[in-house]
């Protein structure tokens, strides 16, 4: 189930916030846990299990952490440096992060693991020591996102940087919460722990959601459906142009940041609707003047989850200049891999670890003052440009020939005409357009609905109805997140 499809806009949505207002106290979080187990087994009942189990797991594991019983009083759990955890306590953090992990190693990397081995076992003529297997394993929908989210719940127990949950239905509802549960963002327990406990349901409140929902789905309808369209016959071309491979990737470049941001926005909205304030995820990335500026700015839920929970226990900047760019290259590395089970992902980090390595090499230097802002932007923008051929292109082999298009290297043959007729209609050129002003030029959600005068609001509405209708002529709909 979407976001952007009727289903969910006219009959999920009103159900689920007419149960949810209905029910009082913390029935609240009942209805909620319920209808998001209906919303994750939309597509497939037994992803519930999974979710179900994980959540299971880590709920136990932080009763062990923190000490308490379902049926006693809550506590106020003591920071780290104020006392020493028990054998107990390190075994509980350890089985629920082993557990995490392997559910995700399994379900998302397993067919991967298979394929690469075979691969390099044929290569050396060694058929007989490939993997004779039938078993090819589902993805289930938003494991990537679920597992990181749960885990920091006993991750931050365990800190002492939030205090555990009794309640099994409390802890349920924040691992399954339906606006964020698929494609996130990734809520940290520590961010909505008390809100869990206590939140208020305002009108602006409510109101500021519907406009987050509204604009949203604006951006999904207008600028990430019509610009993947591009992005979708350039990439898939047997060839194409210089130009037209330049205009494809930044095509798939405004598509991915209005499609995931578009998401993020929706699920911000939703949860205020709840009465829930979810942090920001997006801030302009594509004006950033350095990858390092870029991911301060890029899925900003996943960044800081990964600086705070890998890049800082590995040691982060505090073990030495070399042991720093290790660190930046492993969280990277793994930060592609996160996204996807291919080669194309492990480049894809593993060219920003370097690019991030080599910045701060540089700005150590002082060489980066030198450069004019503008002139930073647009470097910054190019090479995030020349990774995001590797994020789309759907082999080792295209992602090189599409660079090679984009050299002007690659063959070309009477086809282009046919491509340029298809990309350059003034529908989608103008939709090119309009995505440039708004990465650009244009307000962000999160600062423009700080305030919502009347006209505001007429705004949101009426781009939603606008939305609605165009949604209605689209079959091109997908949520490019939900594959990972």
């Amino acid at each position: 189930m979407v976001f952007s499809s009727y289903f969910f806009l006219f009959y999920f949505l009103p159900a689920a916030l007419l149960g949810y207002y209905l029910i009082p106290g913390r029935g609240k979080h009942l209805m909620l846990t319920l209808f998001s187990y209906l919303f994750y087994g939309w597509s497939n009942p037994a992803f519930v299990l999974l979710l179900l189990f994980s959540t299971v797991v880590d709920y136990i594991c932080g009763l062990v952490i923190s000490g308490i019983r379902p049926w006693g009083q809550e506590v106020e759990v003591a920071l780290p440096e104020n006392r020493r955890h028990t054998p107990a306590q390190k075994w509980a953090v350890t089985i629920s992060i082993l557990t995490n992990l392997s559910l995700l190693g399994f379900f998302k990397y397993f067919n991967f693991a298979v394929g690469s081995w075979d691969a390099l076992i044929a290569s050396w003529g060694l058929d007989s020591w490939m993997v004779d297997t039938a078993l090819k394993v589902t993805l289930p929908l938003g494991i990537s996102f679920y597992t990181f989210q749960s885990m920091s719940y006993t991750i931050d127990v365990y800190r002492g940087h939030a205090r555990p949950l009794k309640n099994f239905i409390d802890f349920a509802c924040y691992v399954s919460m339906f606006p964020q549960l698929v494609a996130g963002p990734i809520i940290r327990y520590a961010e909505v722990s008390e809100q869990l406990r206590s939140r208020s349901h305002t009108f602006a409140k409510f109101a500021r959601g519907v406009a987050f929902l509204s604009l949203g789905l604006t951006k999904k309808i207008w600028l990430a459906n019509p610009c993947g369209k591009i992005a979708d016959v350039v990439f898939l071309a047997d060839a194409r142009t210089a130009i037209d491979a330049w205009y494809g990737v930044i095509a798939y470049a405004f598509q991915i940041y209005f499609d995931f941001s578009a998401y993020s926005d929706m699920a911000i909205g939703l949860g205020l609707m709840l009465g829930f304030v979810f942090p920001k995820n997006f801030n302009a990335p594509y004006r950033a003047i350095s990858i390092t500026d870029f991911w301060r700015r890029w899925h900003i839920s996943l960044s800081s989850w990964l600086r705070d929970y890998l890049y800082i226990p590995l040691g982060g900047n505090r073990k030495g200049e070399v042991r720093t760019y290790v660190n930046l290259m492993l969280v990277m590395l793994l930060g592609g891999l996160w996204h996807g089970a291919s080669w194309n992902f492990v480049i894809w980090g593993g060219l920003h670890g370097l690019f991030l390595a080599s910045e701060r090499k540089w700005h150590d230097s002082g060489f980066t003052r030198l450069v004019p802002r503008p002139l930073q932007m647009g470097v910054t923008f190019g090479l995030v440009l020349l990774t995001w051929v590797f994020f789309r292109a759907e082999s080792l082999p295209s992602a090189w020939a599409y660079l090679q298009s984009m050299a002007g290297v690659g063959t070309t043959h009477s086809a282009d005409n046919l491509i340029a007729g298809l990309i350059y209609q003034p529908f989608y050129v103008g939709a090119m357009f309009i995505a440039a002003v708004v990465t650009w030029r244009g307000p962000q959600t999160w600062d423009w609905t700080r305030s919502l005068p009347g006209w505001k609001l007429v705004i949101s509405l009426l781009l939603f109805g606008v939305s609605v209708t165009l949604l209605a002529a689209q079959a091109y709909n997908p949520f490019i997140y939900f594959i990972f």
